[in-house]
């Protein structure tokens, strides 16, 4: 077994890239990929909207209010 793998090792190495190694580890690491349902996926898409547009909300409010400051100081 661990002959094979070597020897696997050593002509991915040789060629630089193995495709079909890449593709078959691609498929499998997918397999393994825990998909949200659909609820979940609304639900927490909610979540990041409502809190960028806080965030953006905010950051307009700080920056209005030190361009007010700005303009009375100078």
């Amino acid at each position: 077994m661990a002959k094979a793998k070597d020897e696997k090792l050593a002509k991915e190495s040789a060629s630089g890239f193995n495709l079909q190694a890449f593709l078959q580890g691609t498929k499998e690491e997918l397999g393994k990929v825990v998909w949200p349902s659909r609820q979940q996926l609304i639900s927490e898409s909610l979540a990041v909207i409502l809190m960028v547009s806080l965030s953006a909300t905010i950051i307009y409010l700080v920056d209005a209010l030190f361009g007010w400051a700005a303009r009375q100081v100078f």
